[in-house]
């Protein structure tokens, strides 16, 4: 897997830089399945300045991966991506938990470690679709189209689209996690957080490589949940 934003496009290759910096070639061919907002779409479409992330078989020393399917945000998407980023909603790997003052340390895809706060209206779920794609470690560049659905289904409406109803006490330091809220008091707080392990997330990857599914395409529709789990001391 490649993420990152679009420097070049050709007719058969992109050339993308990661949020980290590096840059890698992305190769396509005719195999290559390309799609913006769950519609086929050609690389000619893709510009400068869209965000992709791309599966397929990756040689890591000369930094090119031979794509199966390349999923694209576009520039604008990107770019409010960016703005919400720990503001309307947050994405990232715990690196550390106070569970006295109900805290999460969280390390977020752009590099920046972010501490927010989790309360009574927070839910957390492990697993389910949307915010099963979030909580995978999805960059910037992906995370668009996803909160869009998710928060498309209001607050407590099963914007996850099902998923394991948890609590704070089951959350480990190394999970992905994201999900949708706001600023409280100068912390973000979410409403709703989902949890991916390292274990789930692989197998989420091989699935899609397998059946060739979006990584920024997942299903939208929200589905009845349990109640919100309280966060626990």
């Amino acid at each position: 897997m490649v993420r990152g934003i679009v420097t070049t496009s050709t007719a058969d290759h992109l050339t993308v830089k990661t949020e980290s910096g590096e840059v890698y070639q992305v190769n396509v061919s005719a195999n290559t399945r390309l799609s913006r907002d769950r519609q086929p779409v050609k690389v000619v479409d893709i510009k400068a300045g869209d965000g992709v992330g791309a599966m397929g078989v990756l040689d890591p020393a000369t930094k090119t991966i031979h794509a199966v399917f390349v999923g694209v945000m576009d520039a604008e998407q990107v770019k409010k991506a960016r703005e919400g980023m720990g503001k309307v909603y947050i994405t990232g790997r715990v690196t550390a938990i106070d569970m006295d003052a109900l805290k999460l340390t969280v390390l977020r895809p752009d590099g920046v470690s972010q501490v927010i706060s989790v309360d009574e209206q927070t839910s957390f779920k492990r697993g389910g679709r949307n915010m099963g794609v979030l909580a995978s470690g999805a960059a910037v560049t992906e995370i668009g189209p996803v909160i869009g659905r998710a928060a498309g289904a209001g607050a407590g409406s099963g914007g996850g689209s099902g998923g394991e109803s948890i609590t704070l006490a089951d959350i480990k330091v190394g999970d992905a996690i994201a999900g949708r809220g706001a600023l409280k008091n100068g912390a973000f707080v979410p409403t709703e957080l989902g949890v991916s392990d390292a274990a789930s997330t692989g197998r989420r990857r091989r699935r899609e490589l397998d059946g060739g599914s979006a990584v920024t395409s997942p299903a939208g529709s929200a589905t009845s949940e349990k109640p919100a789990a309280t966060p626990q001391q």
